[in-house]
């Protein structure tokens, strides 16, 4: 085992094993031998493991348990990935943006903007996109099917199961709290890099213009403008943006989706920042105001304005 020899070959494909139990287990992939039978069902495995992994799923045997909460799981690396919610680790990098993610799988999928690959058809009208659940997102326009919303912060879900993993967020506890300003975080990852800013490290630098950032990410979102590149692709027309965010808010405009609603008179906006200035119709405020005069205004363009028009003369 030690040595390293590897003295057993499969002369199917030439692969070598330590182990004759090693090439045995492994031959069954040619063979499609599987010798081993569920108790409660009629599935078959090659493997013991895969065996006793399935029948979790007939006894409802859960052995790992989260460290940081109480949820328990069938699989370890279930909870491995579970477990970076709370860690905030995302281990994978998407080499064109510098976008990481949780999970490969999201990785894989988010890699599809890039190569402008659009697998997912609509059936309705031939629209194409990059990912199954724009396509859902899409298909709300021909079915009228209701989207989940969260009624602390206004962030659309296509999934009931999504909005309940979201609202941990706002509910669960924050454990990591800065000594220097208060604010607390649920990510320990989250906290380090907010202590960044008071400690004034800023270790990534930009070789164009050698301005600095604190992440990685921040810095390869600015070379963008630099580069000139824009990754993000509208699946409705040719525009192209640097930012995935930005790429959103465009899409809505093609889409008229208006996730953000009023709960005073029903009225409906595409961007957060809109319903937030749209309230101040119900509450009075004006937090723009004039220097030269003192009066106030709802908006920072009114002020503009006013200034231009009454006070440059």
């Amino acid at each position: 085992m030690h040595t390293g020899v590897r003295e057993y070959m499969c002369f199917e494909c030439e692969k070598t094993f330590i182990t004759a139990q090693h090439l045995k287990r492994h031959q069954r992939i040619h063979t499609g031998e599987k010798p081993y039978k569920c108790s409660h069902c009629d599935k078959r495995f090659s493997q013991t493991e895969h065996l006793k992994t399935h029948e979790r799923i007939h006894t409802g045997e859960k052995p790992y348990k989260c460290s940081h909460c109480d949820k328990r799981f069938s699989h370890s690396e279930t909870m491995k990935r579970h477990d970076r919610i709370h860690t905030g680790d995302k281990p994978y990098t998407c080499d064109q943006c510098g976008k990481s993610f949780r999970q490969k799988a999201q990785l894989q999928n988010h890699m599809k903007i890039h190569t402008e690959e659009k697998p997912f058809t609509c059936d309705q009208c031939g629209k194409s996109f990059a990912q199954s659940a724009k396509l859902k997102r899409h298909m709300v326009i021909h079915t009228g099917e209701k989207l989940h919303e969260c009624d602390q912060c206004g962030k659309i879900f296509l999934w009931d199961s999504s909005l309940k993993s979201h609202l941990e967020i706002h509910s669960k506890e924050k454990p990591y709290s800065c000594s220097l300003c208060g604010k607390s975080f649920s990510h320990l990852q989250n906290f380090k890099l907010h202590q960044k800013i008071h400690t004034g490290v800023r270790e990534y630098m930009c070789f164009e213009c050698e301005k600095t950032f604190i992440t990685a990410t921040e810095l390869k979102l600015h070379e963008m403008i630099h580069t000139g590149e824009k990754p993000y692709k509208c699946s409705h027309c040719d525009k192209r943006f640097s930012r995935s965010e930005t790429l959103k808010r465009h899409e809505k405009i093609h889409t008229g989706e208006k996730p953000y609603t009023c709960d005073q008179c029903g009225k409906s906006f595409r961007h957060k920042d809109q319903l937030k200035v749209h309230m101040r119709v119900h509450t009075g405020e004006k937090p723009y105001h004039c220097t030269a005069c003192g009066e106030s205004f709802r908006q920072s363009s009114s002020l503009r304005k006013h200034t231009k028009r009454i006070h440059s003369k």
